[in-house]
C-alpha cells in the first residue's frame, strides 16, 4: 500500500516538475505549486478506505500510515537530490564547453575583420586608380571624338560648299537616319548663321532649306506617331525638335490633331475635360514644358472652339427671352469649365481662362443690362395685360378720392346715397398666380444680373430690374387694386348690410408684399448690400410700404365704418323702445334687432380672422370691439328701462358678449364686461344699487357713467329723492 502511495507520489511529483518547467517556458511563473494539504488529505482518505471493513475508526493505523509515507518521501528527497546534482554537474561541463567554442568563435570573427578592412583598403586603392586612367582616357578620347564629329560636319559642310546643286548624301534620305540627320543638319544650320552672307549666300541657302525638309520630316513623322499613339516615338521627336526653331509647330500640330475629335456633338462642354485630361496625361510624358503647352492646348479650346461655339448661339436676338436664357447658360458653363481646367494650368496663368472667358463674351456682357431691362418690362407687361384681359377688365384712372369724400359728407349730411357702388361683383383684382409669375421672372433676371454683371455695376442693374418689379407689382397691380378696394367699400351707415369684399384684398396683398420680401431678402439684398446702393432701396421699399400700409388702414377703418354704422341704424330703426319697456310681462329672451346683429357680425369677425394676421389682426379685432361696444352703450342710452325690458337689456348683452368673445381681445371683454354690470343697475332693487356700484368691477367707474345708467330706469324718478342714490349723484 505505501508502494502505491509512493509511486503516486513521485509521479506527482514529476507532473508538478513538468508543469513548472513548461510555465516558466512560457512566462507563466506566478502558477500555484504544489498543495501538500491535498496530497495529505488524499492519502487519509485513501486509508480510511482500506480499513472500511472496520466499524471504528484507526488511529493507529492511520499514524503509522503518516509515519511510513514520511519515511518514504525522506528517501525520495534523497534520490531527488542526488539526481539533481548529477544534472547541475553535467550542466557545468555543458557551459564550460560553449564557452571555450564562443571564446574559438570571437577569435576568428576578429581574423574576419581584420582581414575585411585590408581588402577594402585595397579596393578603395584600386578604384581610385581606375578612376584617375578613366579620367586620363576621357581627356584623350574627347578632343579625338570632337575630332571625328567635326572631321564628319566638315565633310557635310563641304557638299553644301559646292557649286551646283547638293549631292544628296545617304544621311538625308535614309527614313531610318532621320534622328542622325536632324543632329547634324542642326549644327550645320548653327555653324551657318556664323558664316559671312557674302560669298556663302548660296551654301546658306541650301542648309536652310535641308534644315526646313528635315524639320518638316520630323513633324510629319510625330504626327504619325501622334496617331499610332506611340508614346516613346513622340516623345524622341519632341526632344529633337525642341533645338529646332519649328518647336511651335510641332505642339500646334499636336493641338490641332488632338482637337480634330468632335467634343461629345452638339454640345461641346460636356467633352472638353475629359478630353484635357487625357492629354495632359500624353503631355507630361512626351513634351519638356508640359504646363505651357497644356495652357497653349486650352488656350486653343478657347479661342477657336468656344468663341466660336458661343457666338453661333448668340448669334440671333429676336427672342430676347431665349437670348438671356442662352448666355447665361453659356456664361455660367464656361466659368465653371474654368473652374476645371485651373488646374492644368500654371500658377503665372492663374487669370488666364478668366480673362479669356471675358473676351468670348465681352460684346454680350457690354449690352446684357439693357436687354434684362427691357425683357422683364416686356414680360411684367404681358402678365398684366393678360390677367385683366381674363377678367374682361379694362384699367381706369383711380383718381376718385375726392369724389368719394364728397358723397361721404353728402351722404353724411343729407343722409341720402347720391351714386352706387362699384363693387366689381366682388372681384378683388389681386391674383397670386400673377405675383407668383412677376416674381418668377424677376428672380430669374436676378439670378441672370448677379452673374452676368461686373462688380461695379451689379448693385446699380439690381435696383434697376427691383423698381421694374416694384413699378409692374405693387404700383400697377396691387396699388390699384386695393383703390379699386377702396371705392369699393360701402358708405357707412347704411340701411342694408354692406357686403365687404375689401378684408379679401387685405388677405391677398398681405401674401403679395410676402413673396416679393422673400425674394428681396434672397435676391435683391445680396447685391446691394455694403453698397452706396443698399439705402437707396431701403428707402424706396419703406415709401412703398408705407403707402400700402396707409390705404390697407383706410381700407380696414372704412370696413369697420360700413360695419358699425349698418349696427347703428339697424338697431336704431329696428329696436323697439317696447323691447326694453313692456306694458305687459313678457318671456326674458333676446331682442330680434339684438339676435339679427349678432348673426350678421359672427361672419365678419370670421373673415377678419381669414384675412389679417399677425399684430395687425389684434388691432383690427380690438377696434372693431371698441367701436361696437361705443354703437351699443351709446344706443342703449337712448332706451328707458323697466324690470322686464332691463332682464331683455341684459340678454341682448349677454349676447353680444359672446359675439366678441372670437374678438380674443381683453380691452373689449372688459369693456362689455362692464357694460354687462351697468344693465345690472337696471334691474337691481333700489336699496342694493349703493351696494352693485361699490362691487369690483364699477367701483374704479367714473360716478357721471353710472348716474347716467341709473337715469334710464324708469323708476327713477321715484328714487332719486331717496337715500338709495346718496353718494352716486352727487
Amino acid at each position: 500500500m505505501l508502494s502505491q502511495y509512493m509511486e503516486e507520489f513521485e509521479q506527482v511529483n514529476i507532473n508538478f516538475k513538468l508543469i513548472l518547467h513548461v510555465m516558466h517556458l512560457t512566462l507563466h511563473p506566478q502558477q500555484e505549486p504544489f498543495e501538500v494539504g491535498e496530497f495529505i488529505e488524499r492519502l487519509t482518505w485513501r486509508t480510511n478506505n482500506e480499513l472500511q471493513n472496520s466499524e471504528d475508526f484507526n488511529p493507529v493505523a492511520l499514524h503509522d500510515t503518516f509515519i511510513q509515507t514520511i519515511k518514504d518521501l525522506k528517501i525520495l528527497q534523497e534520490k531527488q537530490q542526488s539526481k539533481c546534482e548529477r544534472l547541475e554537474e553535467s550542466l557545468r561541463q555543458e557551459q564550460d564547453s560553449h564557452a571555450k567554442k564562443i571564446s574559438k568563435l570571437q577569435e576568428r570573427h576578429q581574423t574576419a575583420i581584420d582581414w575585411f578592412g585590408q581588402l577594402d583598403e585595397k579596393i578603395n586603392s584600386v578604384a581610385g586608380k581606375i578612376m584617375h586612367l578613366g579620367e586620363q582616357l576621357e581627356n584623350v578620347n574627347t578632343p579625338r571624338s570632337r575630332s571625328v564629329e567635326a572631321q564628319k560636319l566638315l565633310s557635310y559642310m563641304s557638299e553644301f560648299l559646292m557649286a551646283g546643286p547638293v549631292i544628296v548624301n545617304d544621311i538625308f534620305t535614309d527614313p531610318q537616319r532621320l534622328n542622325e540627320s536632324a543632329d547634324v543638319i542642326q549644327k550645320l544650320y548653327a555653324i551657318s548663321q556664323d558664316l559671312p552672307p557674302g560669298n556663302f549666300a548660296e551654301s546658306k541657302r541650301k542648309i536652310e532649306k535641308k534644315y526646313d525638309e528635315v524639320e518638316r520630316r520630323l513633324i510629319e513623322e510625330f504626327a504619325a506617331a501622334q496617331k499610332s499613339e506611340d508614346i516613346e516615338r513622340m516623345k524622341a521627336l519632341a526632344q529633337i525638335l525642341s533645338q529646332f526653331k519649328g518647336y511651335t509647330q510641332c505642339v500646334d500640330a499636336y493641338i490641332e490633331q488632338s482637337q480634330m475629335q468632335p467634343y461629345s456633338g452638339k454640345d461641346i462642354f460636356i467633352g472638353i475635360v475629359p478630353m484635357c485630361k487625357h492629354h495632359y496625361d500624353i503631355i507630361k510624358k512626351v513634351f519638356a514644358n508640359p504646363q505651357q503647352v497644356m495652357s497653349k492646348f486650352i488656350l486653343n479650346i478657347y479661342q477657336l472652339k468656344l468663341h466660336q461655339y458661343a457666338m453661333t448661339k448668340l448669334d440671333d436676338k429676336k427672342d430676347e427671352e431665349k437670348y438671356l436664357r442662352t448666355l447665361y447658360e453659356l456664361y455660367s458653363r464656361t466659368l465653371k469649365l474654368s473652374s476645371d481646367l485651373q488646374v492644368y494650368m500654371s500658377t503665372i496663368d492663374d487669370d488666364l481662362l478668366q480673362k479669356l472667358t471675358q473676351q468670348i463674351f465681352m460684346k454680350n456682357l457690354a449690352g446684357y443690362a439693357e436687354i434684362e431691362m427691357r425683357c422683364l418690362t416686356a414680360k411684367c407687361s404681358s402678365e398684366l395685360e393678360k390677367f385683366y384681359a381674363s377678367k374682361k377688365h379694362q384699367k381706369t384712372q383711380t383718381t376718385k378720392g375726392f369724389r368719394r369724400n364728397m358723397e361721404v359728407l353728402i351722404a353724411t349730411k343729407a343722409n341720402i346715397n347720391i351714386a352706387a357702388i362699384e363693387d366689381y361683383g366682388g372681384e378683388t383684382f389681386l391674383s397670386e398666380e400673377l405675383a407668383i409669375n412677376m416674381l418668377q421672372e424677376a428672380k430669374a433676371s436676378l439670378k441672370r444680373c448677379r452673374l452676368l454683371s461686373s462688380e461695379a455695376e451689379l448693385p446699380g442693374n439690381a435696383i434697376k430690374l427691383n423698381d421694374i418689379l416694384l413699378r409692374f407689382l405693387m404700383h400697377e397691380h396691387v396699388d390699384y387694386a386695393l383703390e379699386l378696394g377702396l371705392q369699393a367699400v360701402p358708405l357707412a351707415e347704411g340701411k342694408v348690410f354692406p357686403q365687404l369684399y375689401f378684408f379679401d384684398v387685405v388677405q391677398k396683398t398681405n401674401i403679395i408684399v410676402h413673396l416679393l420680401d422673400k425674394l428681396c431678402n434672397t435676391s435683391v439684398i445680396p447685391c446691394v448690400s455694403n453698397t452706396p446702393k443698399y439705402s437707396d432701396y431701403v428707402f424706396k421699399k419703406r415709401i412703398l410700404m408705407e403707402q400700402i400700409e396707409t390705404k390697407l388702414d383706410q381700407g380696414l377703418d372704412r370696413s369697420i365704418s360700413a360695419v358699425i354704422g349698418w349696427v347703428k341704424v339697424y338697431l336704431q330703426y329696428e329696436q323697439k323702445k317696447t323691447d326694453y319697456k313692456p306694458e305687459t310681462d313678457v318671456d326674458t329672451i333676446s331682442s330680434a334687432a339684438c339676435l339679427q346683429v349678432v348673426q350678421n357680425l359672427q361672419p365678419v369677425i370670421v373673415q377678419i380672422k381669414k384675412c389679417v394676421d399677425g399684430e395687425n389682426l389684434q388691432n383690427v379685432l380690438t377696434e372693431f370691439g371698441t367701436r361696437l361696444h361705443r354703437i351699443i352703450y351709446d344706443h342703449l342710452q337712448t332706451m328707458q328701462f323697466n324690470t322686464a325690458g332691463a332682464m331683455c337689456a341684459i340678454c341682448d348683452v349677454n349676447e353680444y358678449r359672446k359675439c366678441i368673445r372670437d374678438l380674443n381681445s381683453p380691452l373689449v371683454t372688459q369693456l362689455f364686461d362692464i357694460l354687462h354690470a351697468l344693465c345690472n343697475l337696471l334691474l337691481v332693487k333700489p336699496q342694493n344699487l349703493q351696494e352693485v356700484c361699490t362691487g369690483d368691477t364699477l367701483n374704479y367707474l367714473d360716478k357721471s357713467v353710472v348716474r347716467q345708467f341709473i337715469q334710464l330706469r324708469t323708476d327713477f324718478r321715484i328714487i332719486k329723492n331717496t337715500n338709495y342714490l346718496k353718494g352716486i349723484i352727487e
